[in-house]
């Protein structure tokens, strides 16, 4: 099936350190052929930080999608009812916007529209970058491993001598995890080990 076609939601979390990354494969989804909607939290959307400035990312991811950004509680509530999306890869996805997915909590533009994609049953993948996932949010990611439509990107420590409890999506899993998760499946093995 491939990326060809399909509208997909990319949603941005304020893991700053993987924009690029990030980018990088909003830029080959655009290229493989899907029509990309960006989204970002007011986190993502609204902090300079060491990694570049928030006009910056905002600026290109714009211009590679060719769309406004959405990143008002207002505006991504219409991502469901108008059918905006047929999957969401939300990328980076933060602890805290684990916590809040698997707690039901909807206060930002990443999460009303992942509810908006949940409510009509399509599918959300996660793409990991949290230096928790081995602590508190390890119960939150147990939670939505076992949640109807969500689909991880495989993730692995990304440094377990610094960072013990740190995870991270391994990026070159992310366009196969979205081919899977448009059919209903979860691709193996999700905590990859390389």
């Amino acid at each position: 099936m491939g990326c060809a076609g399909l509208r997909i939601g990319v949603a941005m979390c304020g893991s700053y350190c993987t924009f690029e990354e990030t980018i990088q494969q909003i830029r080959k989804l655009v290229e493989y052929g899907a029509d990309v909607l960006p989204i970002m939290s007011e986190n993502a959307i609204g902090c300079d930080t060491r990694f570049g400035t928030s006009k910056y990312f905002r600026g290109l991811v714009e211009r590679i999608t060719g769309k406004e950004i959405i990143c008002t509680l207002c505006e991504a509530e219409k991502v469901g009812p108008q059918d905006m999306a047929d999957i969401i890869l939300i990328m980076p996805c933060t602890g805290n916007t684990l916590a809040k997915l698997a707690s039901g909590i909807t206060d930002t533009a990443v999460l009303m529209a992942v509810k908006g994609l949940m409510r009509n049953n399509k599918p959300i993948c996660i793409a990991i970058s949290t230096n928790d996932a081995l602590g508190f949010n390890l119960e939150n990611i147990g939670k939505l491993l076992n949640a109807k439509n969500i689909y991880f990107v495989p993730f692995n420590q990304d440094n377990h001598i610094r960072k013990p409890k740190s995870m991270t999506a391994n990026i070159d899993l992310v366009i196969p995890t979205i081919e899977k998760a448009i059919k209903k499946e979860q691709i193996q093995p999700i905590i990859n080990c390389s």
